[in-house]
């Protein structure tokens, strides 16, 4: 029997999620069993399309459905009381990045998760890019040496949070929806976790143009606890005329060795008339049609999402939570990271350096 997932929120990235298990339903891994989506226009597409029944409310999917897990894909700010729900429901959860934008709402999300021993997962998809998994074997196997330092950008074009997410940006920040992606990652390649931080936010396009009041960037030098001091540059606000949503790379320098991943260019580049330059992250996700002519989403994007599913049916087939430890981001990994992303956001806010234990 398929595994039955529910998915809260439908909009631009919980499509990913309907994808992903209606895909899996094909093989008979899991099954798209519900969604729960507030807007009543974006529940009717859902219902239109994918053929599953749609709540209003999640608490209703959860009482009314027979399911296995759920994936939390709402806002930043509102993953907390729907991992509780599920948790207490006794069911198991991804839930997108950040965890939670507090360091005792994590904490909460987990212990919850805990006493109901149900999975609680993270979906940091990072860790499932090709080129970042290969960079954390090197660095794990000591051939960089001890890592000393590095750089990491991470930049959205500016429609992201004016034209995607107006109505949530002021409760989030490119901290929040950006920087925790690469908090995660460094921390999984050098297996360590945040020591202390310092940081500057700047206010002004997002503010002054558009009366979104949060940051329209942030600067950060993360000390870590291997002793590894790690600089995040962070924004949201490049041109539309940029040539993709995301602009981001990494660096990382040890005593033996660098290594560097340019993960905006991965080697397609396009200009059509009316567009301009554009490339593309073709190993995010992508689109391609099987045999039947279905069209079938394949990419790091979508593994990570697909890894939940297997990792639940790992639990119905007898695997322990214990037995999955180390190997799926886990909810005690989402706390370290946003332990990191409040300890920016604070330092951003007094000019001080925040110790983050």
């Amino acid at each position: 029997m398929p595994i039955r997932i529910g998915v809260v929120g439908a909009g631009i990235f919980g499509v990913n999620h309907l994808n992903t298990f209606t895909q899996l339903s094909r093989i008979g891994v899991a099954e798209l069993a519900a969604v729960a989506e507030i807007n009543p226009e974006r529940a009717e597409w859902v219902r239109k399309t994918y053929g599953c029944p749609v709540y209003a409310d999640y608490n209703e999917m959860l009482a009314k459905e027979d399911l296995d897990g759920i994936t939390v894909v709402t806002p930043d700010h509102l993953h907390k009381p729907v991992v509780l729900a599920a948790c207490e429901a006794g069911k198991h959860v991804l839930c997108e990045k950040p965890l939670d934008t507090t360091v005792e709402g994590c904490q909460e999300m987990v212990e919850a998760a805990r006493k109901a021993k149900v999975l609680l997962q993270v979906d940091f998809h990072k860790r499932y890019d090709p080129e970042h998994i290969a960079m954390e074997r090197r660095v794990s196997s000591g051939e960089l040496g001890k890592i000393l330092y590095g750089q990491v950008c991470m930049e959205d074009r500016i429609e992201v949070p004016v034209e995607w997410f107006p109505h949530w940006a002021p409760s989030s920040s490119p901290g929040w929806f950006l920087g925790v992606h690469f908090f995660d990652l460094v921390c999984w390649t050098m297996k360590t976790t945040g020591k202390r931080v310092y940081a500057v936010g700047r206010k002004e396009t997002l503010k002054n143009d558009y009366g979104i009041d949060t940051y329209d960037s942030i600067s950060a030098m993360v000390e870590f606890k291997n002793g590894a001091v790690v600089s995040f540059d962070l924004s949201w606000i490049l041109p539309r005329e940029f040539e993709a949503i995301v602009n981001q790379d990494i660096r990382l320098v040890g005593t033996k060795g660098v290594w560097e991943i340019d993960t905006q260019y991965r080697g397609s580049r396009s200009c059509i008339a009316g567009e301009g330059m554009r490339t593309y992250n073709n190993s995010f996700i992508r689109e391609s049609t099987d045999k039947q002519g279905r069209v079938v989403y394949k990419g790091y994007g979508i593994e990570s999402i697909e890894d939940f599913a297997y990792n639940i049916l790992a639990l119905q087939q007898g695997a322990t939570l214990e037995d999955l430890k180390g190997k799926y981001p886990s909810g005690e990994e989402g706390l370290e990271v946003t332990k990191i992303a409040a300890a920016v956001h604070e330092s951003a806010a007094t000019g001080r350096v925040v110790d983050i234990d």
